[in-house]
């Protein structure tokens, strides 16, 4: 191991794990995690409690009891998704009063089938935090247009949120728009703004996968060259927005106020493609009072054979405004993609939140007890 994971922590860059188990909390995996290799905090979607309810045995003795007291097949979802996440919690505990309640975090979802309801999202939001009941959560909200009046309203009752599924630069700055007004909200209200927090998950890798297949199908050299370079030119602009949001005026009568910046969190920072470099989405987008949030295979790679160079981000945007207007000379509709993106995005969460509605069903089944 190089100190590279040292290195982009020096730099300002908090990481985060993507992934979250039973067994990674009972074996004492996440914790080394935390102590070895600089993990501050972790992210959960859908997919990834599918796939760890699906393997192994480790929730046999929960699902055994939910299975005896009949609970639906959702209220056992929640029951063993919170357990996880408040066990997670527990663990970064010591991180985020280290960091003043910067870090430390963990992420849990919104059910996605509600993406595009707003007063179903914030009551979600609400019980999720209840659930969950530790300070140190993140409630995930996606980025769609039902999700920014969710958000405003969920940050005006306290609530910490993680914005998920951004991937266009003008919902970025929706995004931004909706936190400060749920932060104006709560400051009306007597909150104690210091207490609120929240990240901005800007979805790196897809952009190149969509984008680079188009690009592909055209052909040309010139097309050609412009592979690889749109989902950091994307990133990149975002922090650019991020930059400008936070440094306004509106935002300086928050901050007297102690309220915190809304972080930009690198998310969907795995490489797709195995011709880039797999420590890509994270080499290249060290900035300051950032998150990348890696699944392990490439928080691995980071702390293998990183390259972390200082700041690669600031400097770049002049570039990144070109590569992107190059694409759409090329025929390429950015917001087209954009919103594709987001489509697809919620569709995959929906997906595979059916997959966990199913393998739990089986699950509660295989492990019912006997009647007695």
């Amino acid at each position: 191991m190089t100190d590279a994971l040292k290195r982009l922590s020096d730099e300002g860059v908090a990481i985060w794990l993507d992934d979250l188990s039973r067994q990674r909390i009972t074996s004492g995996n996440l914790a080394e995690l935390i102590d070895q290799q600089h993990v501050v905090g972790v992210t959960t979607n859908p997919s990834i409690f599918q796939k760890a309810i699906s393997d192994g045995h480790g929730y046999d003795q929960q699902v055994s009891d939910l299975a005896a007291r009949k609970v639906t097949v959702e209220e056992a979802i929640r029951m063993i998704t919170t357990a996880d996440v408040r066990d997670a919690a527990d663990i970064l505990r010591p991180v985020f009063d280290a960091t003043d309640g910067q870090d430390g975090r963990v992420s849990i979802e919104v059910d996605p089938r509600l993406a595009h309801h707003t007063t179903p999202t914030v009551a979600e939001a609400k019980q999720l935090a209840w659930l969950v009941d530790r300070p140190n959560t993140l409630i995930k909200i996606p980025a769609t247009k039902a999700g920014l009046p969710a958000i405003t309203e969920v940050i005006a009752k306290g609530i910490s949120v993680n914005v998920t599924l951004i991937f266009s630069l003008e919902r970025y700055r929706d995004v931004m728009d909706a936190y400060l007004a749920g932060l104006e909200k709560a400051k009306a209200a007597g909150l104690d703004l210091s207490q609120i927090h929240s990240v901005a998950s800007f979805f790196v890798s897809r952009v190149d996968s969509e984008i680079d297949k188009r690009l592909e199908n055209i052909g040309t050299d010139e097309a050609k060259a412009l592979k690889g370079k749109a989902a950091l030119a994307n990133a990149r602009l975002a922090y650019e927005a991020y930059e400008e949001v936070f440094s306004s005026e509106r935002w300086a009568a928050l901050d007297k106020a102690q309220a915190n910046k809304q972080r930009p969190l690198w998310a969907s920072t795995g490489v797709k493609d195995p011709a880039y470099k797999d420590t890509l989405y994270v080499d290249e987008l060290v900035a300051p009072g950032t998150v990348n949030t890696m699944p392990e295979a490439t928080l691995q790679a980071t702390g293998d054979h990183g390259q972390i160079t200082g700041d690669t981000v600031r400097g770049t945007y002049e570039q990144a405004r070109a590569d992107l207007a190059a694409i759409a000379t090329l025929g390429i509709s950015y917001d087209e993609v954009v919103q594709l993106l987001e489509d697809e995005g919620v569709e995959k969460f929906e997906a595979s939140w059916n997959d966990l509605l199913k393998s739990t069903e089986a699950e509660l089944k295989r492990l019912a007890p006997s009647e007695g």
